[in-house]
């Protein structure tokens, strides 16, 4: 690999993967260096050339010239020196090269090593460059592959692939090859194990962008979403406020007909979604994230963050939800806990 071959990989590699074949010399000529001082016992006047011209990598040593030996392994008498070079001086140096059968298998090894490294680097820089400008917003993906046993897909965006893990998947949904899927990038980060990309199709974030690339009332500000409280695949609440009096936010994000909220239960595969006034009293909050149950009466209590309210008896069941989603999803949305008895 150490000849013509090894540096036109080197300017494929730049080409296609932005690695500049300065660095990958430098990287390869370092490894060398230290493979070889390795198996030579770490003497330290051993260099590694790398000739672009020639297309070549060879490997020197260079010698002191010296009167007294103080160290036999980087230094020379005068005698000894004009046997490599007729031209050494006492205090000047002598470079001296070295072929060995062995260096060649060291150095493509080395060589291999380093660009297979500078790969996956490569490839890392460049997936947390391309996603660092979409944490928290809403990519389109095509799935490439899914696993049969683990559920996990891989989705192809750009040029990159991740994986869309089972737990991040709609329950009931099935990813299908081929297809394309939109997904919320939670977080984009760099740890010490690589790249941490976190995508999702559960999060309620992607409810979020859903209702601002919608809702141009929201995009515009007039519309702001306070809260959002979802069970993906199932149901979602979100409670909206307006920045205009003359503008009804409910009404804004339902649409005419119900086709602004229409769209987005399309998305997500008929999701059920409840549009809810926000209010900062918590009485007409709890009431409204109750939705579509009736409410009689609520009874707030500060110190224990809990809300005690009343329904009509034949309200309850629906107050409370199918295995209680409405309810829970309501203290969710309020950060209330919410506790309904049927009224006597």
């Amino acid at each position: 690999m150490v000849n013509k071959e090894f540096f036109e990989a080197l300017d494929m590699l730049e080409k296609e993967n932005g690695i500049a074949k300065e660095y990958m010399l430098d990287r390869v000529r370092a490894a060398l260096e230290t493979a070889v001082k390795r198996d030579d016992g770490n003497i330290d006047n051993i260099e590694v050339l790398v000739d672009e011209e020639t297309s070549s990598i060879s490997l020197i040593r260079r010698w002191t010239v010296i009167d007294d030996i103080t160290d036999e392994n980087c230094q020379l008498t005068l005698a000894e020196a004009k046997k490599i070079d007729k031209k050494a001086k006492l205090g000047g140096e002598v470079v001296q090269e070295i072929q060995t059968k062995e260096f060649g298998r060291i150095a493509a090894q080395s060589a291999k090593q380093v660009i297979i490294q500078a790969i996956r680097e490569a490839e890392k820089l460049k997936l947390l460059a391309d996603f660092r400008g979409k944490e928290h917003e809403i990519i389109t993906a095509l799935v490439t592959s899914v696993d049969r046993v683990s559920r996990n897909a891989t989705l192809e965006v750009g040029r990159n692939s991740i994986v869309l893990p089972a737990s991040e998947q709609v329950k009931g949904e099935y990813l299908t090859e081929g297809s394309r899927v939109r997904i919320y990038v939670v977080e984009v980060k760099e740890t010490e194990r690589g790249p941490r990309i976190v995508i999702s199709r559960t999060h309620p974030g992607l409810v979020r962008r859903l209702f601002e690339l919608e809702v141009p009332e929201i995009n515009e500000g007039i519309v702001d979403i306070r809260a959002i409280s979802r069970e993906a695949g199932s149901r979602t609440k979100v409670a909206v406020a307006s920045n205009d009096p003359s503008v009804d936010p409910v009404g804004a994000c339902i649409g005419q007909k119900g086709t602004r909220v229409d769209s987005i239960k399309t998305e997500l595969k008929g999701e059920k979604i409840d549009i809810v006034r926000y209010s900062d009293d918590i009485t007409e909050f709890v009431t409204a994230a109750l939705s579509p149950a009736e409410v009689i009466g609520v009874d707030v209590n500060e110190e224990e963050h809990t809300c005690h309210v009343t329904v009509p008896a034949d309200q309850l069941s629906l107050a409370i939800g199918k295995e209680g989603q409405n309810a829970r999803l309501a203290a969710k949305l309020t950060g209330w806990k919410i506790d309904i008895k049927p009224a006597m």
